[in-house]
């Protein structure tokens, strides 16, 4: 291994002197440099002399020339120029130019054309930018003083003595012209680039603020957060969400893809198809909310909801997806307890309910053993027995996801006008006022009993959730071999959070809590599972304080 000699280092100095931006040098260096060309052209100027013109350095004006020039480079090169004036610098090319009218006069007869040496002067001060006006003035003055002031000093002069040199200093007078508006130019140029480069390192400052407070506060999110871009590639992924893929990924395979995850579907077993599974379906640009799934395997398995947003580029071009996972087991897990509980309870429930329905039509079979005050309270006991015992066997087929229905041949119109006519009722001492717009005959193929108890649930929430009295409206149409009821009201309405929980088991909306309202959050399941099992669908719109409308829509 060799070392570098001290020539090496010094060569190494001065190229990084020539390879700085002029601007990066030091104020004393920067005038150096600018001296430096019109030293060189003395110093071949004096070669030239020597070699051709000997007489030429026996010339006292050419050797002030010299020594000027020599003593101008040495001020360059040893005054502290940083500590004095700013523009000091500037007497430097003036004395250059009184320099040059020696060596003019000096090789007058030999070296022809040295006053052209004026024009590096002129381009130091105009292209100082420093006093542009006096520097103009001085690029035209100065060489005007090189072609006369010899005149005068002689004494002798014409006017055609006076006018024949006055297009050199014209012509130094443009090159100084010319300078000077391309450096002003240039310094408009630079500054306009130093305010860019300060809104650029404050933009900077600043988006390096926003990232680090963005991974702050991913860091700290109990979420785990995914972005991804158009082709599916992780641009971000903070550090909850490393570790819920570290839990999804398969032994032995440190870098899965997204088939290979192990991702399962809400049974906990079936493997999700790839284009089922949450991060596929963010790259192909779905939005979706709360898409529950399990990751990883045996006793490791937790539970996950996954929602996705896409992202968007200036034309509005899909650009890529954040995908947020929340652990949910806990969660899953004390709703599957509740819904374990209620259904052991419900078929505890169950058998008691069956005996005493059992002995209330053992006793009214009596034709004559029965006062009829009696059956009367017999018949209130075994309506609400049936009511009861319907519920529970509800509860049961909503935990086990299976509505048993008989469909046949069912007037729904006439279905319509019974549920009404049974919520009249209620709805007189409501104050709510109940309206029906149904053909005179709409036939359909379905449960009776069961469309009836979905019509009975919509008509009493209905007025129930409608306190201050209201307009209810029940509708029902014929439409592509789909039957319509639809079910309006005027009351309490719901925000979008609740009407996204409306079919969920046990809700109950923020102000029905807060109301004595009765309910216990089963009927809205209920009818949904019940129209779900006729093949068809329930939805609804509501605004808070406007009222809700439920749309029931089944096969003819």
């Amino acid at each position: 291994m060799t070392h570098p000699t001290t020539w090496d280092i010094g060569e190494k100095k001065r190229l990084l002197v020539f390879q700085r931006s002029f601007h990066e040098h030091t104020l004393r260096m920067r005038v150096v440099l600018s001296q430096l060309p019109l030293s060189v052209c003395v110093c071949i100027s004096a070669l030239l002399a020597w070699l051709f013109f000997p007489a030429t350095l026996e010339n006292p004006l050419f050797l002030i020339f010299l020594a000027s020039q020599a003593f101008l480079l040495a001020l360059c090169v040893i005054i502290p120029w940083h500590r004095l004036p700013f523009p000091s610098f500037l007497t430097i090319p003036i004395l250059d130019m009184v320099s040059i009218g020696f060596a003019r006069e000096g090789a007058l007869e030999s070296l022809t054309g040295l006053s052209v040496l004026v024009v590096l002067p002129v381009i130091w001060l105009c292209a100082s930018g420093l006093y542009p006006r006096l520097a103009i003035a001085m690029s035209f003055i100065g060489p005007l003083g090189i072609v006369w002031v010899p005149l005068f000093v002689r004494g002798s002069f014409t006017e055609q003595d006076l006018t024949k040199p006055l297009l050199f200093p014209i012509l130094m007078l443009g090159i100084g012209v010319s300078v000077s508006v391309l450096t002003l130019s240039m310094v408009r140029q630079q500054r306009a680039l130093e305010q860019k480069d300060d809104a650029l390192k404050e933009a900077l400052e600043a988006s390096t603020k926003q990232e680090r407070l963005l991974n702050t506060v991913m860091e700290a999110l109990p979420l785990g957060v995914v972005a991804v871009d158009g082709d599916g590639h992780d641009i971000l992924m903070n550090r909850r969400q490393r570790q819920t893929h570290a839990l999804a990924t398969p032994p032995g395979n440190d870098d899965p893809n997204e088939s290979e995850l192990l991702v399962f579907d809400t049974d906990k077993t079936t493997p999700l198809p790839s284009d089922r599974r949450p991060v596929r379906r963010a790259v192909l640009g779905e939005r979706f909310t709360d898409q529950l799934v399990w990751l990883g395997a045996d006793k490791e398995q937790r539970a996950f909801t996954a929602s996705a947003r896409p992202m968007v580029d200036d034309d509005g071009k899909f650009a890529g997806s954040v995908v947020v996972f929340s652990d949910v087991t806990e969660l899953v897990n004390a709703l599957t307890a509740k819904d374990d509980f209620v259904a052991n309870v419900s078929h505890e429930f169950r058998t008691p309910l069956t005996s005493i329905l059992g002995y209330v039509e053992l006793i009214l079979d009596d034709p004559t053993g029965l006062d009829p005050k009696y059956r009367r309270q017999l018949d209130i006991v075994r309506r609400n027995a049936e009511r009861l015992l319907t519920l529970v066997s509800d509860l049961l087929a909503v935990r086990s996801g299976q509505i048993v229905i008989q469909p046949h041949a069912v007037d729904v119109a006439e279905l319509i006008r019974g549920s009404v006519n049974s919520a009249e009722p209620r709805a007189a001492k409501a104050g709510v006022r109940l309206s029906v717009e149904v053909p005179d005959a709409l036939e359909a193929h379905v449960d009776s009993s069961r469309l009836s108890q979905v019509l009975d649930n919509l008509v009493s929430n209905a007025i129930k959730y409608s306190p201050d009295g209201g307009d209810v409206v029940v509708a029902a149409w014929e439409d592509d071999d789909h039957v319509f009821c639809r079910v309006s009201d005027t009351g309490m309405g719901m925000t979008e959070e609740e009407q996204a929980e409306a079919f969920t088991k046990f809700f109950r909306a923020g102000a029905v809590r807060n109301s004595a309202i009765p309910g216990v959050g089963l009927g809205l399941p209920i009818s949904k599972a019940i129209v779900e099992a006729h093949g068809g669908t329930i939805t609804l719109e509501s605004e808070p304080g406007q009222g809700t409308t439920f749309t029931v829509k089944v096969p003819a």
